[in-house]
């Protein structure tokens, strides 16, 4: 159940920063605005770690296969895209398209086990619940 609330949370969360960063980008760029969307998070970061944790900060460096450390390299272009997605799109359009991407790929990438992910079995039920998703946008931007 915690996980559920925490992945709600994650969502609104990922809607609202986006807004914001398209909001900065407004007076500035969308690379200047993505520097201190990474910037803030970096200090947050920090400051969690300080409180909380204090683990050896060379420790992700031992994460094997080493492509693993590029999240932070694809976070900048997330932002990036989420920035133009919701100037041109609108946050609602955008958000929907983004979810079904994530949801496609993540489930690409279970059924293939890629990138150390357990391998899952193609599932009828998994695929008509993708159609669905995409049935739902189709409706909701219907005029």
């Amino acid at each position: 159940m915690i996980g559920i609330f925490i992945a709600l949370i994650s969502g609104a969360l990922m809607s609202i920063q986006g807004v914001f960063n398209t909001g900065v980008t407004k007076s500035s760029s969308v690379w200047t605005a993505s520097i201190i969307v990474q910037f803030t998070a970096l200090c947050v970061c920090l400051g969690a770690w300080f409180i909380t944790d204090r683990s050896s900060l060379m420790a992700p460096f031992k994460v094997e296969p080493k492509y693993m450390l590029l999240g932070g390299a694809i976070g900048a272009f997330i932002t990036y895209t989420v920035i133009k997605s919701m100037e041109s799109l609108g946050p609602a359009k955008a958000v929907m398209l983004i979810v079904i991407a994530q949801l496609a790929v993540a489930y690409v990438i279970e059924l293939f086990g890629m990138f150390g992910v357990e391998k899952q079995p193609w599932e009828w039920r998994k695929a008509i619940g993708m159609l669905v998703a995409i049935a739902g946008i189709v409706i909701f931007k219907w005029r």
